[in-house]
């Protein structure tokens, strides 16, 4: 038998990480992802305690975190859950709903600024189509960025996360390092 080795969406045996100045990119892969959707004339279910979001949200509780996709429908995360059976755990605590498994279709890259909202704003304002000041902590949406969909999730002030199409992993990390590189070069 091969002795196979775990890697992260880039290929690395650790999660890569990224800094220039002000911001932090760093690769997440200890969250785990699940799909959860509302079946026909089911009632919307508070997974966890955590009452799912509407449209352009995102909602955080005690170790899980949900964003709106669609109607009745979420993409929900866990953190430090990526090696586990997420969904089974999400099925069992949302009866009646249907869930799939999404952690190895998704990649998860962190973006934190020490200095602040403002570096990450300048950053959003170059790679993606949204207005960051009606991006606030809590609020989640699909865009494209360098031509691949993906979702932005405002975590915090000085925080958005990065959730992409894990084969688009490499695109997407040197999208991110590449424009976070610029923008601290033409600043200084």
């Amino acid at each position: 038998m091969t002795d196979l080795i775990p890697v992260t969406a880039l290929g690395d045996a650790t999660p890569r990480r990224f800094s220039a100045g002000a911001l932090t990119l760093c690769e997440n892969d200890a969250v785990a992802f699940a799909s959860l959707a509302l079946r026909r004339g089911a009632g919307r279910p508070a997974p966890f305690g955590l009452a799912l979001p509407g449209p352009g949200g995102w909602a955080a509780g005690q170790g899980v975190a949900a964003l709106w996709v669609a109607p009745d429908q979420w993409l929900v995360e866990a953190e430090g859950r990526a090696a586990t059976d997420f969904a089974a755990t999400l099925g069992q605590a949302a009866p009646g709903c249907s869930v799939t498994e999404q952690t190895d279709g998704w990649v998860a890259f962190e973006i934190v600024s020490q200095a602040g909202p403002q570096p990450l704003e300048a950053l959003l304002e170059k790679l993606a189509n949204v207005d960051p000041a009606g991006f606030a902590p809590g609020r989640a949406t699909r865009t494209a960025l360098h031509h691949m969909s993906c979702y932005l999730v405002r975590r915090a002030a000085g925080h958005v996360a990065v959730l992409g199409a894990r084969s688009s992993a490499g695109s997407l990390w040197h999208a991110l390092a590449t424009a976070a590189r610029r923008l601290h070069a033409n600043a200084a």
